[in-house]
């Protein structure tokens, strides 16, 4: 196993710590902390020493789909870009988190929406602003 691969295994692992408590404990103030701040900040950190020590004078970049594509042609960027999903899909899980208990939307009801954005990125996202939406509709009905 390579020491790329060693750290996809790691950020992996670090990161489904991160989720898991989210969505089994999300009321505890340290398992909150470390998985909306610690977690995203340590893979931000890991993409940092990526970016840093590999992505200048590599060969593609971002002005095309085929210069994208040749980025990642680059196992180590390639890991880059998957600690940047990593971390900044983890950051929206817990934001998710945070916003719902604001308005108070059951934590049961965004679980589904967490998954989602854990698996799907976006599509969490939207999912939870779409239940966010509707609970907001559904407390108006209920106030007037």
């Amino acid at each position: 196993m390579t020491e790329l691969e060693q750290l996809f295994g790691a950020c992996n692992i670090v990161a489904m710590v991160g989720w898991l408590l989210l969505v089994v404990v999300p009321h505890y103030r340290t398992p909150r902390l470390v998985a909306a701040v610690v977690i995203p900040l340590l893979l931000a950190t890991v993409y940092l020493v990526l970016i840093a020590t590999s992505f200048f004078g590599a060969e593609g970049g971002f002005g095309s789909l085929q210069d994208v594509a040749r980025l990642f042609e680059q196992p180590v960027l390639l890991l880059a870009g998957w600690v940047h999903y990593l971390a900044f899909d983890l950051f929206i899980g817990a934001w998710e988190t945070r916003d719902a208990r604001r308005a108070g939307v059951p934590h049961l009801m965004v679980v589904p929406c967490l998954i989602l954005t854990f698996m799907l990125g976006p599509i969490g996202l939207l999912a939870y602003l779409a239940l966010r939406a509707w609970r907001a509709h559904d407390l108006d009905l209920v106030s007037s």
